[in-house]
């Protein structure tokens, strides 16, 4: 969460309100996209979820990511879910494009975008609206990015 709300937890009125209805609209649509939770196999224990979903930038591209709790942090997980899931947008749901943004201090989830099989594509800056009291250095981003005629 470090490096997506700065520690804050999110507003409950805001996950009911906004987030969870926005998040369900996306499993209106095929092929596939949307939210999965994701727990260590032989375990119920939730270590996170993943997505796929058109980019808000870009929303012709399909964009992957993905929150872990902390406790499954360089454990391997982001890395194994993202390259299946960008292994079935290509093989199987036929997407063109998928894409991935992390700001840039954040090293760790820039070597999952790597081992995922993405490649840097640019820097960019989140806006000011999305991350409201972060100054220019904490809002600055990358977006990795792979086409499916890229996809080995």
């Amino acid at each position: 969460m470090r490096f997506i709300s700065k520690g804050e937890p999110t507003q409950m009125w805001r996950i009911e309100n906004v987030i969870i209805p926005k998040f369900l609209n996306y499993y209106k649509e095929s092929p596939p996209r949307g939210f999965w939770a994701a727990h260590e196999l032989g375990s119920d224990e939730f270590i996170g979820w993943f997505h796929l979903r058109p980019d808000i930038y870009e929303p012709e591209q399909m964009e992957l990511g993905y929150r872990l709790r902390r406790a499954a942090w360089g454990r391997g997980f982001a890395t194994e879910i993202s390259r299946a899931l960008v292994e079935k947008a290509f093989r199987e749901w036929q997407y063109d494009t998928v894409s991935s943004r992390t700001l840039r201090l954040n090293k760790a989830s820039q070597r999952v975008m790597e081992k995922a099989g993405l490649q840097f594509e640019r820097e960019f800056m989140f806006g000011a609206d999305l991350l409201p009291g972060w100054s220019e250095e904490e809002r600055r981003g990358v977006k990795y990015s792979l086409a499916r005629s890229q996809f080995r």
